[in-house]
């Protein structure tokens, strides 16, 4: 998994409250296993039309847009299924962080284990943001996971809240794969000992 330090990127508004893991990956591209190549069905529903052209006030598919690496979104974000496919999506587009004033847990749980840093703000604040990411591309949003910071492109800094836990992971790239393996000495020095109490097992 991909280590998140610090990032500074394009951020792309999408002010709709209760986005559910249906509209983040439709239900019909939940067959493959695979993390990789689900971010162009990111939003299917929203962002291609019947025939399968884009529709160009999706925020997305904006010129402006197409490099997102931060979403900025409304409250109880990722809400629905549990599917893990919707931060496999994001994260496949090129989206590292979303913000939102509050988010469903299931899919806030997903985020941290797929190298995506999803942050709650208060309304106010996520507003302010909200308005900073509809400048487009010449504005940046800074997101500091390690001093727990955001600052907008006009300069103003929100602290935020994260798992000291969550906050270890994601800096260091570590999974639950990851976070097994970093125990891998102790786990090869219980199995030597249980085989030569138990050579039977």
């Amino acid at each position: 998994m991909d280590k998140f330090d610090k990032l500074s990127g394009i951020a792309a508004p999408m002010p709709l409250v209760n986005i559910d893991t249906d509209m983040i990956i439709p239900k019909q591209f939940l067959k493959t296993i695979k993390r990789s190549g689900l971010g162009v069905n990111l939003f299917d529903e929203m962002r291609y039309d019947d025939d399968g052209k884009e529709i160009p006030d999706f925020v997305l598919n904006k010129p402006q847009y197409r490099d997102a690496e931060i979403l900025v979104a409304g409250e109880n974000f990722g809400c629905g299924s549990s599917r893990e496919h919707a931060p496999w999506a994001i994260k496949d587009f090129g989206i590292r962080c979303v913000i939102a004033p509050s988010f469903a847990d299931i899919f806030y749980n997903n985020c941290f284990k797929n190298g995506i840093l999803p942050i709650a703000l208060p309304q106010e604040q996520v507003d302010v943001l909200m308005k900073d990411a509809e400048k487009g591309s010449n504005a940046r949003i800074e997101v500091d996971l390690e001093a727990q910071t955001i600052t907008s492109s006009d300069g103003d800094v929100f602290t935020f809240d994260v798992d000291s836990f969550k906050k270890h992971c994601l800096m260091n790239g570590l999974d639950d794969i990851g976070l097994t393996m970093e125990k891998a000495a102790a786990i090869d020095t219980f199995e030597a000992q249980a085989g030569a109490v138990r050579p039977w097992v």
